[in-house]
């Protein structure tokens, strides 16, 4: 059954708020963290933020598919043609050392790509949305990118991935190839509001790699719809199946996308994707 856009917004919205609630609640109260792998740690809040946001989800539309950071897949979208994507804490490191930058993010696929998707910063109380076709809001207002044009005059975004330790090649190198390029860069720990600051000017690029669909579904939307460029580091389009990504005001698109793609010929890098 067709769902409007409108709707799935609704969900969407409700669904970010309650969980981040709970983050917010839980923020400066003792936590239990436990490793998924060297550096990958998760919480009991990540765990009770999902809970809470799957109950949800489960209540306003039973029959549509969940992929979820921390439970995995659930349901299947063969027959609701509907999959939401969601990350109840985007942020996990940050949050497991009390400081106050992360976020829900919510994104919810349909048959021909992603419909609607939220990001949410409860300690800000800052609520990025869009629906594919209708522009994307900060907490109701439109937000546009940066009208930079300029490398040198640009502040971009990047991250570490789980991975660094063992690939520290791409990510490093990356960086030092921008940082005699660019203003400045920065890295503060949630893929899901790096995506949304570049939607609403703050930042004027954003890379990352090894990355899943979780952190970055809804923040890509939020920028193509306020009127950015998303798509991976090597120049390929983005689709909910990628795990690295590259966005950009449209003013240095082309110009980062450019030097992205020649760093990547260097060092002979092969992209791979989510299975």
């Amino acid at each position: 059954m067709s769902v409007s856009p409108e709707t799935l917004l609704e969900t969407a919205v409700e669904g970010a708020r309650r969980a981040g609630r709970v983050l917010a609640e839980k923020f400066h109260q003792p936590r239990t963290i436990a490793y998924k792998g060297g550096i990958d740690l998760v919480t009991d809040a990540d765990k009770a933020s999902e809970a809470v946001l799957l109950a949800w989800l489960r209540q306003r539309h039973p029959d549509h598919a969940i992929l979820s950071e921390e439970s995995g897949a659930s349901g299947t979208s063969a027959q609701s043609g509907y999959r939401w994507i969601i990350d109840p804490l985007d942020g996990t490191t940050n949050y497991a050392h009390q400081l106050p930058h992360f976020s829900v993010s919510i994104a919810v696929e349909g048959k021909t790509g992603v419909e609607a998707g939220v990001v949410y910063d409860p300690m800000r109380d800052e609520l990025f949305s869009a629906v594919r076709g209708r522009g994307a809001t900060l907490n109701g207002q439109p937000i546009r990118p940066s009208s930079a044009d300029r490398l040198d005059r640009s502040l971009l975004c990047t991250g570490f991935p789980y991975d660094v330790r063992e690939h520290p090649e791409g990510p490093a190198g990356l960086i030092a190839r921008f940082l005699g390029l660019v203003q400045g860069i920065r890295r503060l720990g949630s893929a899901a509001l790096d995506l949304s600051y570049v939607a609403s000017g703050r930042y004027e690029g954003y890379f990352e790699f090894n990355l899943k669909p979780w952190d970055i579904a809804a923040g890509a939307l939020i920028v193509s719809e306020a009127g950015g460029m998303v798509g991976r580091i090597d120049g390929a389009p983005y689709d909910t199946s990628v795990i690295d990504v590259l966005s950009a005001c449209p003013g240095i698109a082309a110009a980062l996308g450019d030097e992205c793609r020649r760093f990547l010929g260097e060092i002979r890098w092969k992209p791979t994707s989510f299975r």
